[in-house]
């Protein structure tokens, strides 16, 4: 048994449910804790996600006593700097499925065992670690709904009992030499008002949940304008709180509400899955025949871009929607599956454009649940058929903010326009008001539009 062990945080930021604790603990009396600003992964994350990091940080180093070493650099350079500085014969991680945190620890582990260390890989992200679900002949699934029935029958663990004070931390001040430690940088200028990045903020939003509006997340999850979702996703994103343990509360309540948040959860693993297995999907189109699709180009595809990012499309539900976007960091998931259609199939743009522009400013911008979400609107993704589906942007707001209370919310031009009125300003007795654009396409022209283009991936599928 070597004195002392590495746990380099990633993903996971909490101490409780962490069974990468239980293995660092059994394999040595002390543990230093570390985590690596890499800015292989800082730099695109854009600034309301670095906040909420460095938050997120800094509530993790009080939970550990002061006692969190923070670095910046390569991980491949730095962690085994640190684990050679700290004599640690294991550095303990929850193993990592993304494209790049694939290569990144196989360079780390080759790094470290080429110095006579390990790399130990305990739990993962996910309740059920990608490429575990697979069909009966080995092969992975590529439809959610045979995903998510296989998924529940293959089960979970139960969340590990674990707190700060499960591993003996050692202080990193008396290691000797590595890459030097850097305080959390400080918070970046963000105008959205950011979630509490702590663990017990975390918990508390999932007990509020579960108090109420998980009983009602059937209907409400699709209804903007009230607070119908849990808004853990942030929480998921970094690891506040493992899905295992919402799993766990879920498991006793049998509504059909609870069975719907149990299959989003399932959505969000089956993403990773997909993405672990075609590391490509990232940031090209899963079913390649979608190369074949004609997609508007040059000068005026950038100005309608331009119009669509700023909530200027002359569509109401659009534009809340991606107002939203910039004053809060988030968007409603019913919003964004509208958003994102009219971009693909009004606009015919490239889908990735939308997907970086949201992974830029998500502060729960997630690669695998965000590029897959966008392909399954973009009709490029795992579902069946789905090209076929054009959401309407006046029938969506009609159905899903039937009082137009959300698109009020953040269209201040719209704000007096009374009722579902709201999704349509252009049939008002004196027309758009002042400061709000006409729709700036014909949606059932760009529908037939969008369906005609689709001949192209047709063919290239014969």
């Amino acid at each position: 048994m070597s004195a002392v062990s590495v746990v380099w945080f990633r993903r996971d930021l909490r101490v409780r449910d962490q069974p990468t604790f239980l293995a660092a603990a059994e394999a040595a009396p002390e543990s230093l804790a570390l985590f690596v600003l890499d800015p292989a992964l800082l730099d695109p994350a854009g600034p309301a996600r670095r906040t909420f990091l460095y938050r997120a940080l800094r509530c993790l180093d009080e939970s550990l006593g002061g006692r969190l070493l923070v670095v910046r650099g390569d991980p491949a350079d730095v962690v085994p700097r640190i684990a050679a500085a700290a004599a640690a014969g294991r550095v303990h991680v929850a193993a990592d499925y993304g494209p790049y945190g694939v290569r990144r620890d196989e360079a780390v582990e080759k790094a470290l065992v080429a110095d006579g260390r390990e790399l130990v890989r305990t739990g993962s992200p996910y309740a059920v670690a990608p490429g575990r679900v697979r069909k009966g002949d080995g092969d992975p699934y590529r439809v959610f709904t045979p995903f998510r029935r296989a998924w529940a029958e293959h089960g979970w663990r139960a969340p590990a009992d674990t707190d700060a004070s499960t591993v003996d931390w050692l202080d990193p001040a008396v290691k000797d030499g590595g890459p030097r430690a850097v305080r959390v940088p400080d918070d970046e200028p963000v105008e959205a008002p950011l979630p509490d990045a702590t663990e017990n903020a975390a918990l508390a939003r999932w007990r509020d949940f579960l108090d109420g509006p998980v009983d009602r997340y059937g209907d409400a999850r699709d209804r903007p304008d009230r607070p119908g979702t849990s808004r853990m996703s942030v929480y998921l994103k970094y690891g506040l709180v493992h899905p295992r343990t919402l799993l766990a509360d879920l498991a006793p309540r049998r509504s059909e509400s609870a069975q719907t948040f149990r299959t989003e959860i399932a959505w969000r693993e089956f993403y990773a899955d997909v993405l672990h297995r075609r590391p490509d999907s990232a940031r090209q189109n899963y079913d390649r025949a979608f190369d074949a699709l004609p997609t508007a180009s040059g000068a005026a595809a950038r100005t309608a871009f331009d119009a669509w990012r700023e909530g200027r499309t002359g569509f109401p539900i659009v534009d809340a929607g991606m107002r939203q976007l910039r004053a809060e960091a988030w968007m409603h998931n019913r919003v964004r599956m509208i958003v994102a259609s009219f971009l693909v199939k009004d606009l015919h743009l490239p889908w990735w454009w939308g997907a970086r522009h949201f992974m830029r400013l998500l502060v729960d911008g997630d690669l695998a649940s965000n590029q897959h979400g966008w392909q399954w609107t973009a009709g490029s993704g795992t579902d069946a058929s789905p090209y076929f589906r054009v959401f309407n942007p006046i029938t969506q707001g009609e159905k899903f903010d039937p009082d137009g209370d959300y698109v009020r919310r953040y269209v201040p031009e719209l704000r007096d326009v009374e009722g579902r009125k709201v999704h349509q300003p252009w049939t008002l007795p004196g027309g758009v008001p002042e400061g709000y654009p006409e729709p700036m396409v014909d949606h059932k022209a760009e529908r037939l539009a969008a369906l005609a283009r689709y001949d192209h991936v047709k063919a290239a599928r014969s």
